[in-house]
């Protein structure tokens, strides 16, 4: 099965140099997903400057922003459905993943430039390094009021203020561990996976990690993470496909796709208590409720959804790097 780094790389020799900060579209007529299912609809809106978003986020303004690393931009589509893009300073940095964070900002990873980025809502960016070649993936806003992230390459957990000051750096016991993508839990702490060890690790916020839970499936690949509305964390296995649940004692069940080789990878919960979940090969958009019923909607071939969020509104968006759009599930 092909690796997310893989098809990364060969989406990468798609990608067309000379491109401008702040450039402002609106998009044509979304397109309608009938293959959605009765209850939902999705509609697709194609970014202008065709560029090929990873992951997304709700931003405090209500826009939608999202990375896109191998443009290296961040971009934002508008609640009136207008798209903006923003070069991120340091060149070839591969923005990763994005969150919102409490200072009323967006926040995102520079996977290859190894530095976090602010992005205003009017779109102003600064940057701040951390450690060489740490290679930042995930980030989330924690309980504590601070940004928590992964560095993936480095093998830690690290925290840093809304004022870009660095305050920890915890080493994962399990070595090579991958760590990928990290969230809050309900139980006051920070979970995080670990994707190359087939872990899931749970970490306070005074820096203590409490836990690494093994996935039933070994090899598994957790990536995306997410509480759920009963009170335990989902997440995703890349390579297992399937979607996981653990309870915040450390208790794991996993849930089989029925499609195989869809290779999940984003996570969120929507609007109507369910987790949604996207197939990058499977170019679907999966929906698992809290006792385990799985239901799968079709996007066009190549869509490869990664990123997924949920809205303002409670319905879902999700980025479209190969039909190089930003998805929106509508909920009833």
């Amino acid at each position: 099965m092909w690796s997310y780094r893989i098809i990364r790389r060969l989406l990468a020799m798609a990608v067309v140099a000379g491109l401008v900060a702040g450039v402002t579209a609106t998009p044509a007529q979304a397109a309608t997903g009938a293959h959605a299912g009765a209850d939902t609809r999705i509609v697709e809106f194609p970014i202008p400057s065709r560029a090929q978003p990873l992951e997304i986020a709700t931003g405090p303004d209500g826009s939608v922003w999202f990375t896109e690393d191998l443009a290296n931009r961040i971009g934002r589509l508008s609640q009136t459905g207008t798209f903006t893009e923003f070069a991120v300073p340091t060149s070839n940095s591969r923005p990763a993943a994005i969150t919102t964070g409490p200072d009323g900002n967006s926040w995102f990873t520079e996977y290859d430039g190894h530095k976090f980025g602010r992005i205003t809502p009017a779109g102003d960016i600064m940057e701040f390094p951390v450690s060489p070649y740490s290679h930042l993936q995930g980030i989330t806003t924690g309980p504590d009021g601070n940004l928590w992230f992964t560095e993936y390459r480095a093998n830690k957990i690290g925290t840093m203020t809304t004022a870009g000051v660095l305050t920890g750096e915890l080493t994962i016991p399990t070595r090579d561990s991958g760590p990928h993508s990290i969230t809050s839990g309900p139980d006051g702490n920070l979970w995080f996976t670990e994707a190359l060890k087939s872990k899931i690790g749970r970490i306070t916020t005074a820096g203590v990690i409490t836990g690494e839970f093994p996935t039933p499936t070994p090899m598994a690949g957790p990536y995306g993470i997410t509480p759920g509305p009963d009170g335990n964390l989902w997440f995703t296995e890349y390579e297992a496909n399937r979607i996981g649940r653990t309870t915040i004692a450390g208790a794991v069940t996993e849930f089989v796709i029925p499609f195989a080789h869809t290779q999940p990878y984003g996570i969120t919960t929507g609007g109507d208590g369910n987790l949604w979940f996207t197939e990058v090969l499977g170019d679907r958009i999966g929906r698992i409720t809290p006792a385990g019923s799985i239901r799968e909607s079709r996007l066009d071939p190549n869509a490869y959804p990664y990123g997924i969020t949920a809205g303002p509104s409670g319905n879902v968006w999700f980025a479209e790097s190969g039909g190089r759009a930003i998805g929106e599930i509508r909920i009833p």
